[in-house]
This record gives structure tokens, sequence and C-alpha cells, in this order.
């Protein structure tokens, strides 16, 4: 026995002549399908090679002496910007109230309409330093001092055009980054920056205070793809009622690494609300309370694509399933066809 015919032995694939070949409509049709759905399930795995899935990875957080970006973007129908503040704390007890940061202020109509720009370089509370507070300690004065401050025609202004923009159902929308230190703190927008006695000037009492607001944005560092910031789109509405919204937040550091090798360090959060109603007996001023507080673990995002052998080997498992399954199915259909057949014919014959 020769070479050659040596190897014909061992043929997986032999071929059988054209005359002994039968073709069928059913066949032809069980063809056209298979095809389809091979072209289906082609198109099907190469989507799945082409996209880019991502790894999680959890480690302890190394980073230190960064600061944490936030991002701010919040509108208060129902006080007008030259009484909204803004201040930040941190656990080290350090209170900035002339932040390095860029915070503007829109001026809103009752309608939610922008009618003017205001940029704070200087934060409220600047003007009114003698007037800070702590997270522990609500914003008042005491009543003797109130009395010997006195109101100047500055002041007296200020409380007229704050009354009429009330009045007016004006409101303020304050956008920018806060740029804090990278420990655990909090940041509130309020009137807290208000002198008390102008505060009570213009509001009469605490409960009068509506603090509803609508968090367009609220993200401790750059967006990744997929990220979810679960304040976004929060809205608060008080209805007759007065009070503080404090909303406690964890931050978990987060990396994201790009395909291209591209690392952009940011942060994810989860958070958790508390509403404090004011009574009318009560001294302090309804606020916005945001207390955060850093994960120990950063999370760190790989964006991966499968390996082409990956893709190959589905899809040779996929269309050579999708073969072999159509040709099963041609072949018992052949066979109860070609049964029926002949009982026919052995019925005719009788």
């Amino acid at each position: 026995m020769g070479v050659k015919q040596a190897l014909r032995t061992i043929d997986a694939f032999p071929r059988a002549e054209e005359h002994l070949l039968q073709k069928t409509k059913f066949g032809a049709f069980v063809s056209v399908v298979g095809l389809l759905i091979m072209v289906t399930l082609f198109l099907h795995e190469l989507s799945y090679y082409l996209n880019i899935y991502t790894v999680h990875k959890m480690s302890v957080d190394s980073r230190r002496g960064e600061n944490l970006p936030i991002h701010i973007n919040v509108t208060f129908p129902s006080l007008p910007c030259d009484v909204l503040s803004v201040d930040a704390i941190d656990m080290s007890g350090k209170h900035e109230v002339d932040l390095d940061t860029n915070i503007w202020k829109l001026r809103l109509n009752s309608d939610g309409h922008i009618t003017g720009t205001e940029y704070l370089s200087d934060l409220v509370e600047k003007k009114h330093e003698a007037h800070m507070h702590d997270v522990h300690k609500e914003h008042h004065e005491d009543s003797d001092k109130i009395h010997l401050q006195g109101i100047d025609e500055e002041s007296q202004n200020m409380i007229k055009k704050v009354k009429q923009a009330l009045a007016d159902g004006e409101g303020c929308r304050v956008y920018g980054i806060l740029d804090v230190q990278r420990v655990a703190g909090n940041f509130h927008l309020s009137v807290h920056g208000l002198n008390i006695f102008v505060a009570q000037m213009i509001f009469e009492k605490s409960t009068h205070v509506n603090v509803s607001h609508i968090i367009h944005d609220l993200s401790f560092g750059p967006k990744y793809p997929g990220i979810h910031n679960p304040l976004d789109g929060t809205s608060r509405i008080l209805r007759g009622t007065s009070g503080t919204f404090k909303y406690y937040i964890k931050v978990v550091p987060t990396e994201y690494r790009y395909i291209s090798k591209e690392v952009l360090p940011t942060n994810q959060f989860s958070v958790t609300e508390y509403f404090s109603p004011i009574h009318d007996f009560e001294r302090t001023w309804p606020a916005v309370y945001f207390l955060y507080d850093l994960s120990p673990i950063t999370v760190t995002i790989r964006e991966e694509r499968r390996s082409f052998l990956h893709f190959i080997t589905r899809l040779c498992a996929v269309l050579g399933g999708t073969f072999a399954l159509t040709g099963m199915l041609d072949g018992w259909m052949y066979k109860i066809l070609e049964s029926f057949t002949k009982k026919n014919s052995r019925t005719i014959v009788r």
C-alpha cells in the first residue's frame, strides 16, 4: 500500500460521486434556514468580540495628600441668591469660608428661567466671619449682640432687595467645584452667611426659610463610562414646613483604566438622607448638609477586550454546531418522508 493510499484511509471527509447524491426541496429549505442562523450567530459573536467589558478590583487606598474635587449643581427655587451661602468644614476642624474654587450663582425667576449671573470668588460667609459655625453648633447669635449691632444702610437696602425677590418668587442655582482636603467633612448650602438680625428681618423666623432644592449634579470627580451618581436628579420640595436636609455620603476612591492605558482617578459614592423638621421655638436655621466620609478601599475598573483565540473558538462552536444540527434535521426529515412514501406505494400496489 502506497503512502497516498494510506493517507486516503484516514480521510474524515470522503466524497460521494455526484450521481449518488440526492437533492430535495426540504434540504434546500433547511440549508437556507441554517445559513441565516449561521450569519446571525456570526454577527452576534463578532459584536461580542468587539465590545469592551470591564473588570473590577478592590485594594487598600494608598493615596495621600490629594484634594477632593466636589462638583455641585443645585437649584433652590424659593431662596434668592443674595441669601444663599456655601460653607465647608473638615474633620481637622478647618472651617473654610474663602475657598479657592469656582462657584457661580444663577438668579432664577418664578418660572425657573435665568435672569442674572454672579461669580463668587469669595463666598458669602466671608462678609460675615463673626457668624461662622461648625457642624455641632448651629448658626445663632446672642440676643444682646443683635441689638448692639444695628442695621446700616447697606443692610437695609439688601433686606428690601431680598424681600422683593421673595415676593417675586425668585430662586437661585448654585454650581461649580469645591476643592477640599481629602478627609471626612461636610459642606452645606444655607442662609448661615447672613447676619442673624438681618436674617430675622427678612424671614421673621427660621420656619419661613424654604430650603426646597433640586440636585442636578453632585459628583466627587470626573465621570467615567457607566458611573451612576445616586443624587443626580433628586428633588425635595417643601410645602408648609421647613427643616434641615442631611445627606450622609460614603465616598469610594475609584480608578478607571481605559483600554488605551489612560488612567482616570475619580470617586463614586453611596448616600442615605435624613430630614429634620424645624419648629417655631427652635433657634436653628434650615440648611442642606452634605456630610461625606472616605472609604479606605479603592476600586479599580479596567477595560478589557476578549482575545482573538476566544472569538475563533466560540465562532467554530456555534457555526459547527448549527451546521451539524441542520444536517441531522435534514437527515431525519428525509428518512421520515421516505418511510411515508414507501408505505403509500405499497398500499397502491395492493
